[in-house]
């Protein structure tokens, strides 16, 4: 996105991203994700083993863990600190019992299940942002919002302005309209949702192997900010 890209903001706002800071933060320099990275998740994808793990442990922690540390400290300061979740699967319940993760994830926290999020995986790279889960009391204010005309069209505008900008609307939604909600009501297909993701993929693009990824990272999570106060002014706990 271009730096000086206003999006709208709740109550008619508009948000204006500056100059994106040095790729450096408390002596931690990121340099990107080099080929190895992908290459790893690459190959743990055909070989989801202990083994294979144990064999290239120190490509994970220097290929991996090393860069997704370095991006997520560069972004602390404007966005918070981020939750590099574990390589490794619960797989107590599940019927794959493959145990690792396939992709590194990296989550900023800003409300209940609410927040930035960054991967690292055999795609390549992506950015999301939004609420990956609601409780019931939650999804019930989230929907009061959305129906109301003016929360609804705040909504709509940011909403818009995101996807004219490339990135995906995703979430859980329900095959059918949510119970004491008019199928014909305007903004249906967002009543639908049961939680509400915005993604942006980088994939192989030459940009994710350079520093230059950490001021992309932090423009589109700047440009996502909107969403994510939306949510967190309209969505009661």
């Amino acid at each position: 996105m271009s730096a000086q890209m206003s999006v709208p903001r709740p109550g008619g706002r508009t948000f204006a991203p500056t100059s994106c800071a040095p790729s450096r933060l408390a002596g931690v320099t990121f340099t990107g994700f080099p080929e190895a990275a992908l290459d790893f998740y690459d190959d743990l994808e055909m070989d989801n083993t202990k083994s294979f793990w144990e064999a290239h442990r120190e490509t994970y922690a220097t290929a991996v863990a090393a860069p997704m540390k370095a991006l997520t400290a560069g972004l602390t300061d404007e966005f918070g600190e981020a939750k590099i979740f574990r390589p490794y699967r619960d797989v107590r319940f599940a019927k794959d019992k493959t145990p690792y993760k396939t992709h590194q994830g990296a989550f900023v926290p800003k409300g209940p299940s609410t927040g930035y999020y960054v991967q690292v995986g055999a795609p390549g790279v992506r950015v999301g942002v939004g609420f990956y889960e609601a409780s019931g009391p939650r999804l019930a204010s989230i929907r009061e919002a959305i129906v109301d005309r003016r929360r609804g069209a705040e909504l709509e505008d940011v909403l818009a302005a995101m996807q004219g900008s490339g990135w995906e609307l995703g979430g859980d939604r329900l095959k059918t309209s949510p119970r004491g909600y008019d199928a014909d009501h305007p903004r249906i297909e967002l009543l639908r949702h049961k939680s509400m993701t915005l993604t942006k993929s980088y994939g192989f693009e030459p940009v994710i192997h350079t520093p230059e990824l950490l001021d992309r990272v932090r423009s589109d999570w700047r440009e996502a900010t909107p969403f994510v106060e939306w949510v967190l002014t309209y969505a009661r706990a």
